[in-house]
């Protein structure tokens, strides 16, 4: 199949100053969203804890959010999750800044309840009577989760007794079971008592303030993660996205030539930034999934430029008599049929995904569509125009210069024979 007839050129260099103005003027709308209305971070950058539930009954958002602020959630997000299926008609995603993560207040307390030793020894007058041998843990350990306990006692742990100590502590709740807390080691005396993460005690929440027959008793999905870790996440991945252009860079001026390099660099900059403002705008969020589609379209748009480099590279060499600004245009003429056949199969694939998809995957599809749409444009009008400046202001000329001082050479040498 052929979109451009063979042999038709087409004048991209003629245009560049209109392109070049459209996308300035993307860019500096994406660099303002970015500070207002600003990104809207998911939980794997800002921390907190995430549930998916599907209501058993028609549920309103306002009512949910009122519920859980009501549970003493501070500023919970509630967004409805499309779902064609019967099975799960009404899904909400319920999002809190809390985490299941133990204070040190209630980490102490729970010390303080389960009758640990302090270091110094100092102890209560009722030390002894409260605290009996089968119930005094020498050993207390928490899960970076803080869903879980673990505890070592001198002699036979009375379970019973060890449940109590663990009841009526603020912020703390046993998950429900006969089994809970268990022994997990009889030789060790090592017992382990499972807690309530936010998650469930959320979801038992709004279950006694919206009925047992609207809330499910489980969630479809959970997540948590500290604002510590969260952080971490967010730094890399700024850092992989910083690294990935400056080894492109690299690339690129290892493989072509060094003016060659910017042009890519500056594509890839208009690219992502172009797609990070669409992100905004359109009040999606940015998580570790947007951060893959952004990856892949440095991917994909550095693909499209090489390819239109490498053609440019070879008519430099082969159409000596034509000008640099007339290369480039030959050589995206020449690519034209290929890149648009490359992108609208890529951007039908993706449009499926939008249309059809669910959760993150819309959110991925949504940015992998724009970062192809702009990397294609990226390639026509900002790589190998910006390269055609850089030759043009940074090296005189220096690959038109060069066509001319080979023609003289030539004229001469055909002057010195006749």
């Amino acid at each position: 199949m052929e979109f451009i007839k063979p042999g038709r050129q087409f004048d991209f260099m003629g245009k560049r100053w209109i392109a070049l103005g459209i996308s300035a003027a993307l860019l500096l709308v994406s660099i303002i969203a970015f500070f207002k209305p600003g990104p809207q971070l998911g939980t794997d950058f800002k921390g907190g804890t995430e549930l998916e539930v599907a209501f058993l009954q028609p549920t309103d958002a306002g009512e949910i959010r009122s519920a859980v602020e009501s549970l003493g959630f501070n500023a919970p997000d509630v967004i409805r999750v499309k779902d064609s299926g019967a099975e799960n008609a009404h899904r909400f995603l319920i999002r809190v800044q809390e985490v299941s993560a133990l204070s040190d207040e209630q980490k102490e307390a729970i010390r303080q309840k389960a009758c640990v030793l302090p270091e110094d020894g100092a102890v209560s007058p009722d030390f002894e009577a409260r605290c009996p041998a089968n119930a005094r843990a020498s050993e207390i350990k928490f899960s970076p989760g803080g869903d879980k306990i673990s505890m070592r006692y001198e002699t036979e742990p009375d379970l019973a007794a060890i449940k109590a100590q663990l009841t009526g502590i603020t912020g703390i709740e046993l998950r429900a079971g006969e089994n809970n807390p268990v022994v997990v080691s009889a030789r060790d005396h090592k017992v382990e008592a499972q807690l309530k993460s936010r998650g469930d005690q959320l979801l038992d929440g709004l279950r006694q303030k919206l009925g047992a027959d609207r809330v499910p008793e489980r969630a479809l999905r959970v997540e948590w993660i500290g604002p510590k870790a969260g952080a971490q996440l967010r730094d890399a991945a700024i850092r992989s996205i910083a690294i990935s252009i400056v080894f492109i860079m690299a690339y690129i001026a290892f493989r072509f030539d060094l003016r060659f390099a910017p042009g890519g660099i500056v594509a890839l900059v208009h690219d992502v930034g172009i797609a990070l403002g669409a992100m905004i705008l359109t009040h999606r969020e940015i998580t570790l999934s947007t951060i893959a589609a952004l990856l892949t379209i440095v991917g994909y748009s550095i693909t499209d430029t090489v390819v239109v480099y490498d053609r440019v590279r070879e008519n430099l060499a082969r159409h000596r008599n034509l000008s640099f600004p007339a290369i480039v245009n030959l050589s995206v003429s020449e690519m034209l049929g290929r890149t648009i056949m490359t992108s609208l199969t890529t951007g039908l694939t993706m449009v499926c995904f939008l249309i059809w998809g669910t959760g993150v995957i819309k959110d991925f599809a949504f940015a992998l569509l724009i970062g192809i749409l702009v990397g294609t444009y990226s390639s026509i009008y900002i790589a190998a125009p910006f390269t055609e400046w850089i030759d043009r202001t940074f090296f005189g000329g220096q690959t038109t210069n060069q066509k001319k001082v080979t023609r003289t050479k030539a004229v001469k040498r055909a002057d010195a024979v006749v």
